[in-house]
């Protein structure tokens, strides 16, 4: 299958595919962030390889390694294929500043909530979402917790003996 969806990505966007990486048995092609949409889209069409499920959407924090990896957010989508029985990865890498990529929704609703977790956590915007809220944070904090240069803190903990004083903040 992993030479099928090579080969229909050289022929059918041979400007999108930038590397692909095969880790532990699992396939990755990495693609450009502009080809993202239209990519997905042609994968759910074609028939011959039934890509119809996102599985997930994660990201990760490449910071300090941006030149090494070709930008410093990488965004990973989990598709797959039950006809074929198979799981790949389509990655798209993103610059420090402004990291923005194009929203799988109206492909897949089930990305909603999945982009809403990565931009909530990594501040990865999504062109195109409906409701690009917050999900797990509260509405006050500020920055984007998984990233690698957001300021670690200590609360200690609220429990009977200390419950009268303000919760202090260590940092």
């Amino acid at each position: 299958m992993v030479d099928k969806i090579r080969q229909w990505l050289q022929t059918r966007f041979p400007d999108a595919l930038i590397r692909e990486v095969n880790f532990r048995e699992e396939q990755s092609f990495y693609i450009k962030p502009e080809s993202l949409l239209s990519v997905c889209q042609a994968l759910i069409d074609d028939p011959e390889l039934d890509v119809r499920y996102l599985a997930d959407i994660t990201s990760c924090d490449w910071l300090g390694f941006e030149s090494v990896m070709g930008g410093r957010f990488e965004v990973v989508y989990n598709l797959c294929s039950f006809r074929h029985k198979y799981r790949f990865f389509l990655k798209v890498m993103l610059p420090a500043e402004n990291p923005v990529v194009a929203s799988l929704t109206p492909i897949w609703n089930g990305a909603n909530w999945m982009e809403r977790e990565v931009w909530d956590m990594m501040g990865i915007k999504f062109t195109g979402h409906p409701d690009l809220t917050k999900i797990l944070t509260p509405d006050e904090l500020e920055g984007y917790p998984l990233r690698k240069d957001y300021p670690l803190t200590y609360e200690v903990p609220q429990f009977n003996w200390n419950k009268d004083q303000p919760p202090e903040v260590i940092k």
